[in-house]
């Protein structure tokens, strides 16, 4: 599957969950729903590799690095926005996540000593200030008192768990580690992690057998999931972490359009400005440089090795 099919379906359905989200909130705790969420998406992970015949055996010190990667990545990381947003609206809650380009950034750098190409910087501000933009009359009406600054930080906090978890899946790769197995366990993992820090809290494994609840958790589990998880962590390693994590940036603008048909969003000047900066940052970050002559005459290998 080539690069862009990979981006564009992680764009899409992470920009159309928040609507499976809303449906998950109410009578299951948000906790015991992830427990659900990710319990699910790593079982029909395991069985999609077991009929590909995809390798599920690690050794204990891969183990140890996949329950990082499942505490990071599909667990705190989850537990910490969803309880940012009890804080905050979504509109800071999305302009806080769309950070990750960043903290990717920063991380690549000091794990993988990635050199990011000056347009990523370009593309990734104009990503970022049109996010703001976008969400500019919900954010000019925030009272920045304590709640909101504690919400703000469980949210930073939970953005580097998230960028540590992409940086352990890089790691993953760089092992010779597959991808969808890998994930398989990481989810397994962080599923445990939820469940455990469920029954700490006294939460009550309930479920709700409605028709909202129940698709709405099909759809996170199967395509938030299994899908858009095996596409967003294949890009970490094909383009870089730095070009992926745009995505974040993206996930509000598919959902604008979205609440356009479904709850007869109104666009104003801050959504066509928003929109427009933010497809115009994609656009600069994805394009890919001109080739210098240095790196014409070392060939693909020196370069692929730069990037």
């Amino acid at each position: 599957m080539s690069n862009n099919l990979l981006y564009v379906i992680t764009v899409l359905i992470w920009g159309s969950t928040w609507i499976a989200i809303n449906y998950q909130l109410g009578d299951v705790a948000p906790v015991v729903s992830i427990v659900y969420r990710f319990g699910l998406a790593a079982l029909i992970m395991f069985a999609y590799c077991r009929f590909k015949k995809l390798p599920l055996s690690f050794s204990a010190k891969q183990h140890v690095q996949l329950f990082a990667f499942g505490l990071t990545l599909f667990g705190c990381n989850y537990y910490l926005l969803y309880n940012a947003q009890a804080h905050i609206n979504s509109a800071l809650t999305s302009i806080a996540f769309s950070t990750l380009m960043i903290a990717n950034i920063i991380n690549a750098r000091i794990w993988f000593k990635t050199r990011i190409p000056s347009q990523v910087y370009f593309g990734g501000a104009l990503g970022l200030v049109g996010i703001v933009t976008l969400f500019w009359p919900q954010v000019s009406n925030t009272e920045f008192a304590d709640s909101t600054l504690l919400g703000l930080g469980l949210c930073m906090v939970g953005v580097m768990f998230a960028s540590t978890g992409n940086m352990i899946s890089i790691k993953n790769q760089h092992n010779n580690m597959p991808v969808l197995p890998a994930t398989a366990w990481g989810m397994l993992y962080g599923s445990l992690f939820m469940f455990v820090l469920a029954l700490v809290q006294g939460q009550t494994f309930n479920f709700s057998f409605t028709l909202p609840y129940i698709s709405s958790l099909l759809y996170l589990s199967i395509f938030g999931s299994v899908i858009a998880f095996g596409c967003y962590l294949t890009l970490l390693t094909r383009i870089g972490a730095h070009k992926a994590s745009y995505a974040t940036i993206m996930f509000p603008a598919v959902a604008v359009v979205i609440s356009s048909v479904v709850e007869g969003f109104t666009w104003d000047v801050y959504t066509f400005t928003g929109l427009a900066l933010m497809l115009a940052g994609n656009l600069v970050v994805l394009t890919k440089p001109k080739r210098s002559k240095k790196i014409e005459q070392a060939g693909p290998l020196t370069e692929a090795v730069k990037s």
